[in-house]
């Protein structure tokens, strides 16, 4: 009698069942000055260590995160980039996005160093008004990408902004 074989991803088995299949599935790689991908802030419920450098973290629908990937060869930084994504409920249309699965909706994606950057001190401005960036109007993170597309600068989030998203949060379905 043969048994059926879990599903396999590169190196480690996913879990599978119904809970887990509802979830966005964040893959993270860990390579020491070489691979670096990991999440600044969101939420994750779930966590599955697949080996001794790459684990999943699943986010429940409507979770906003932010995924960086970081990467170098020899001649120095490859890629640097960090995406601002809400993940998505099943059967809602969504963008796709390397190591996410299905994909999410994508609130920014930024590309080069001094940009990536740039987000990153945003954030910390958030966080430096005891919010939790993952809870910032969602309007902010793409004001946040237009503007730095653009080659300019971002406003700041501020107390008030975030109060008139919780308040419109309230009323909006």
């Amino acid at each position: 009698m043969t048994g059926i074989a879990a599903p396999r991803m590169r190196g480690g088995s996913m879990p599978s069942s119904f809970q887990t299949d509802r979830l966005t599935h964040v893959e993270l790689t860990w390579v020491e000055k070489q691979i670096e991908y990991w999440i600044r802030f969101g939420q994750d419920v779930q966590e599955t260590i697949l080996d001794r450098r790459r684990r999943v973290l699943f986010f429940r629908p409507g979770t906003t995160f932010a995924f960086v990937r970081w990467a170098s060869n020899d001649f120095g930084t490859i890629i640097s980039r960090i995406d601002i994504v809400r993940a998505i409920t099943p059967g809602e249309a969504y963008q796709t996005l390397p190591f996410v699965r299905p994909g999410g909706d994508i609130l920014l994606k930024i590309e080069s160093w001094p940009k990536v950057e740039r987000v990153l001190q945003l954030i910390d401005a958030i966080e430096a008004l005891s919010l939790d960036p993952a809870e910032a109007a969602p309007d902010y993170w793409r004001h946040v990408h237009n503007r730095l597309s653009a080659g300019q600068d971002a406003r700041r989030y501020s107390r008030d902004q975030h109060q008139a998203w919780l308040k419109r949060r309230r009323i909006a379905p």
